[in-house]
């Protein structure tokens, strides 16, 4: 059993040592160069412990800024991962990263130092914990509220076969708004499982918290008192050192007498059935090791309570924790200059068009609202929630309720706006189904980082949304090319009278001006892009592009019809259901015999799936290739390395073509 045999518990307290810039050469971490794994944490001194969260911490800044990624969360738990990897025996004992925003302490500590700076690219360490990546890594993760489910699991499962070993889950407050975290807790005191569930409170989840629940943690906090935990296990009452004005160099906490606390209702875990202890400072090393390794070793479900700050040590992401959750590479005196005439170009993110859109339209239509969960500053409604406060709806991390609540303000004659991400939309899909489509309600849904979205890899890829939508009756769905026509498919899902989507990609648009007023165009209705040598051929080709891809397909065009004696028109079919089976026809028409579907989504089906079906429905002669996101998942890199790894950036697709034309 890993824990400090040492004379130092009782030093002072002291913070941890703090930073105001990012390091551009790697830092000198010599006690940190000798943490190969976990085991290297078990005899160290609660000094030593203390000097390798200085460097931990430094070394994380350095890596960042070298890579680029998420940022503040990690920070902020640089004590706890210490303290838990000090005490657990991992991976004997299972250790549970939620969501995985603040594990990259988790990986530099258990063997992947060196590669850290790697993370995120192309052949890289991944965003998240990834069981094929390492043997600590116990439960792959990405999206939110899931780590007590997971571990629960474990537990029960371990029991089973009679395996003695700790589960711990780490889980932060926003992630605990998540409804899955709360079934999960029902379950384990049901199971009346062995399971270590701490409680990273640090009042964020990507934006600020939100909520009941969320005022909850902070009148556990204003109480001024924790229940701390003895020797034997046992809950006590204690006034929290910082009330005491504590500096004292006595660790020993302040009992209330010896009273027992009781089981009430004013505690949410202990009213449901856990064992609570806290809320301690996750940043007192001393005091973690202190109450962590007590509270493993008792029985039944325990959940302790820390709080942190998120970008703790960097004086910039503690003052600005929100702007500090991700960051880019630090770019080089080049890139700077680069970066700063693409700011004087401005070209919008899609997410902004989007943010411009419901902002615009809310001055004309005091109908729309306006819903996100917990993703405001990422979907870009930060300037319309400042304008119109009543009209939106910050649900927390909590997909099913945002889809849902939408579908029950549709029943009132208002006009919501869902606005969610590709990735998460999936975790509301029963909603979706059951209570927007079947009902046939007035639901719009502003789908954001459709398609790969580069770094974050396959847990946060948007590429199963034309498929799990398309086959619902009810809905229609939009695929805009540019930010321009993205505003104006907003505006037409908008103004539809039923449910309606409109999927877009992550990132900026491609510098195309934003026309006004508000269009609507014709739903279902494709539009001819180009076409290229008209000239009488033997073989004429149509490529019927999807979404953002309509831009590489008349890139694709242009060589291809210089390079061959073929007639090529280029679709734009700006509508993935109803499917513009008209154009198609059309073109049949016109001769064209060969068929090139393209789209930036899985092609098991996709939107070439669907052309598919209604050109077997019609028995046409034709011949067809559909190009999309091929049937696996797709790793972390770059977006234009994911295009070129599906084989969708310009080469690529012009070499599928050049052999399909053969």
């Amino acid at each position: 059993m890993n824990g400090s045999n040492n004379s130092d518990n009782m030093m002072t307290k002291r913070q941890p040592k703090n930073f105001s810039e990012i390091p551009r050469t790697r830092p000198s971490t010599p006690l940190l160069d000798t943490i190969n794994s976990p085991d290297d944490l078990t005899l160290l001194s609660t000094k030593q412990l203390l000097t390798l969260a200085d460097e931990l911490r430094e070394y994380l800044l350095y890596s960042a800024g070298v890579s680029g990624g998420h940022f503040g969360a990690n920070l902020g738990t640089v004590e706890l991962t210490i303290a838990l990897h000090h005490l657990l025996n991992t991976p004997k004992d299972q250790l549970v990263w939620d969501v995985g925003h603040q594990a990259y302490a988790h990986k530099v500590l258990t063997g992947r130092r060196e590669q850290l700076p790697t993370i995120r690219s192309k052949d890289g360490l991944t965003a998240f914990p990834e069981r094929s990546e390492s043997e600590y890594d116990s439960f792959g993760v990405g999206h939110s509220s899931t780590a007590i489910s997971a571990g629960l699991g474990m537990s029960v499962a371990m029991r089973y076969q009679h395996i003695d070993a700790t589960v711990a889950c780490v889980i932060g407050d926003g992630a605990m708004t998540g409804g899955m975290a709360f079934e999960a807790m029902n379950d384990a005191v049901q199971q009346n499982a062995d399971l270590l569930v701490v409680l990273n409170d640090n009042d964020m989840s990507i934006s600020c918290a939100t909520g009941g629940f969320t005022r909850h943690l902070t009148a556990l906090w204003q109480a001024g008192y924790q229940i701390d935990i003895d020797e034997h296990g046992q809950a006590k009452i204690a006034i929290r050192p910082d009330m005491l004005g504590f500096n004292s160099r006595s660790r020993q906490p302040f009992f209330n007498d010896g009273q027992d606390v009781p089981i009430s209702a004013d505690n949410i875990f202990r009213a449901i059935g856990f064992s609570y202890f806290g809320p301690f400072d996750g940043h007192d090393l001393p005091e973690l090791v202190r109450v962590l390794g007590r509270a493993k070793n008792v029985k039944g479900p325990v959940l302790v309570h820390v709080y942190t700050t998120k970008g703790k040590g960097f004086t910039p992401a503690e003052d600005d924790p929100v702007k500090y959750h991700a960051i880019g590479k630090l770019p080089s005196p080049e890139q700077a200059k680069t970066n700063a005439d693409d700011a004087v170009k401005a070209i919008p993110k899609y997410s902004e068009v989007f943010g411009q859109f419901i902002c615009d339209k809310a001055k004309v239509d005091n109908k729309l609202l306006a819903i996100t969960p917990a993703m405001e500053e990422g979907s870009g409604m930060t300037e319309f929630a400042r304008q119109y406060p009543d009209r939106f709806f910050d649900v927390a991390i909590a997909e099913q309720h945002a889809v849902t609540l939408a579908a029950g303000m549709a029943t009132q004659g208002v006009k919501p706006i869902v606005a969610i991400y590709s990735t998460f939309l999936q975790r509301g899909y029963d909603q979706l189904v059951h209570d927007v489509a079947l009902q046939n309600l007035d639901v719009t849904f502003a789908i954001d980082r459709a398609g790969l979205v580069g770094e974050d890899g396959a847990t946060h890829a948007g590429v199963f949304d034309y498929a799990y939508m398309r086959c619902l009756p009810n809905v229609v769905i939009a695929a805009p090319k540019d930010e321009n026509e993205c505003y104006h498919l907003l505006n037409t899902c908008y103004e539809y009278p039923g449910t309606a989507a409109v999927r877009y990609p992550r990132g900026k648009g491609v510098g195309v001006e934003i026309s006004q007023p508000a269009k609507t165009y014709a739903v279902g209705k494709a539009k001819v892009e180009s076409s290229y040598n008209n000239a009488k051929v033997d073989k004429k080709v149509a490529i019927l592009a999807f979404g953002t891809l309509v831009k590489t397909a008349d890139a694709v065009a242009q060589k291809l019809a210089v390079a061959q004696n073929v007639a090529i028109t280029v679709v734009n079919m700006r509508w993935v259901k109803p499917l513009d089976t008209a154009m198609i026809t059309q073109l049949m028409n016109e001769g064209v015999t060969h068929f090139v579907t393209l789209e930036e989504h899985a092609v098991m089906g996709g939107a070439g799936s669907a052309v598919n079906e209604y050109l077997v429905s019609i028995q046409a002669d034709v011949t067809l290739l559909n190009l999309g996101i091929p049937d696996r998942f797709i790793a972390h890199a770059s977006h234009s390395e994911q295009l070129a790894d599906c084989e969708l950036d310009v080469a690529g697709v012009l070499k599928r073509l050049t052999y399909f034309l053969i």
